[in-house]
């Protein structure tokens, strides 16, 4: 099991941008396992609404797509590193999760 979430495959932002951008807001759903990292006080500030917009509206500097399959983005928020993963098929996303790293993990791909 261990290795699924390293990225196997580097993909171009503007090809994830144009994928994602055929996507309504009501076609990305949040799971019950996408906030189980977060305190309460982070659950009040990060809200699937908020995911979202971030999804649809910011640019993330790094995507790829990992050993199971799922994507992983990243973006610069505020001072800090995000990264979120995603399940993505044809009839909608899946924010799996999400969480902050320090700048020396993000992967070298």
């Amino acid at each position: 099991m261990f290795g699924d979430t390293k990225i196997k495959e580097k993909l171009g932002i503007d090809k994830f941008m144009k994928l994602i951008n055929k996507y309504s807001p009501e076609q990305i759903e949040c799971t019950s396992h996408t906030f189980f990292r977060l305190s309460q006080k982070q659950r009040e500030i990060f809200t699937c609404e908020k995911l979202r917009k971030i999804l649809l509206k910011m640019k993330p500097f790094l995507v790829g797509i990992q050993y199971n399959k799922n994507y992983a983005i990243f973006y610069k928020y505020q001072d800090k590193i995000l990264r979120m993963m995603l399940g993505i098929n044809y009839r909608k996303v899946n924010i799996v999760t999400f969480y902050f790293i320090k700048e020396w993990q993000i992967p070298k791909i």
